[in-house]
């Protein structure tokens, strides 16, 4: 038995945690095309988790740039859930590539009504993360006019003398638009108009009360998540805001078992992209060390 672990510590993945409903159906997609052929493009990590990306690499699934876009034809690539700018598709067109669109649904209608907004005219801003894939597929609606703000500083910034439509990134936090949307309100010129729309995901938005209710109930808390995830890094601080014994791995090798010392409950969760497989790892890593 391990010194630093008891054997009656109860261990609990957090039931809420693991893959939306988006990534859930691209990877579905791809392990489908994979079934029947050996290999498949994927533009851009299908998830931003390196354990997953590799398994499903082992299956055939090679993850390629938007630079190779010029070198590849006559073949199929995954979309994966983040979505496109029109660009892409346009150019796949050009290069007989075959597509399998896996833009999640409710990504897909953000940008169907942010190319409405844009075509009505007025300044389109977008409240997300600058350069992230989503929101490049957002900004591409405009044909790259679209002004990206990260946080209320960034909104102090816009012309409120013109007409503002703002729009968010499907995985920003709602707290975070309510304050932008409650600043723009305020500082709006006479004359120009504000129109905004709340098009935050509510199952990833729910998350938020759900993980720090999951935090507070464990001693220690295991946030398992690929160093890439936007998503993973607003739910790792939620949790270490209710839990300061929260500790970020994207490997069941990273644990150390100093941490459970003591403790009586762990709990382990993750981000919209994090495998249900890979915590159920973490979990037998600590069970066999008590073992």
């Amino acid at each position: 038995m391990s010194l630093h672990a008891r054997q009656d510590m109860l261990i609990e993945i957090d039931e809420g945690s693991g893959f939306c409903f988006g990534v859930t159906t691209a990877i579905r997609k791809a392990e489908e095309e994979l079934a029947k052929s050996e290999s498949l493009y994927c533009l851009g990590d299908i998830v931003h988790n390196g354990r997953e990306v590799e398994r499903l690499k082992k299956m055939g699934l090679m993850t390629v740039g938007h630079a190779d876009l010029n070198t590849l034809r006559n073949t199929k690539m995954l979309l994966r859930a983040h979505g496109e700018p029109p660009l892409t598709y346009q150019k796949a067109k050009e290069q007989n590539i075959s597509l399998i669109d896996a833009t999640c649904p409710v990504v897909l209608n953000l940008q169907k009504r942010i190319r409405k907004a844009y075509e009505e005219g007025g300044q389109i801003v977008i409240y997300g993360k600058n350069g992230h894939a989503e929101v490049v597929g957002l900004v591409g609606q405009t044909d790259g006019t679209a002004i990206v703000i990260e946080n209320l500083e960034d909104a102090k910034r816009l012309d409120f003398s013109h007409d503002i439509q703002l729009f968010s990134q499907t995985t920003k936090s709602l707290e975070g638009f309510r304050e932008i949307v409650g600043y723009i309100e305020q500082n709006m010129k006479d004359g120009a108009q504000f129109h905004y729309f709340d098009t935050i995901c509510r199952r990833v938005a729910n998350r938020i009360p759900n993980i720090r209710n999951f935090a507070e109930k464990h001693d220690v808390i295991l946030f398992v998540c690929g160093k890439k995830s936007s998503n993973g890094k607003v739910l790792y601080n939620e949790c270490l805001s209710v839990n300061p014994h929260t500790y970020m791995i994207d490997d069941p090798s990273e644990i150390d078992f100093q941490w459970f010392e003591g403790v009586k409950s762990v709990g382990i969760c993750g981000a919209t992209s994090t495998p249900k497989w890979l915590m159920e790892e973490c979990k037998k890593r600590i069970e066999n060390e008590n073992a």
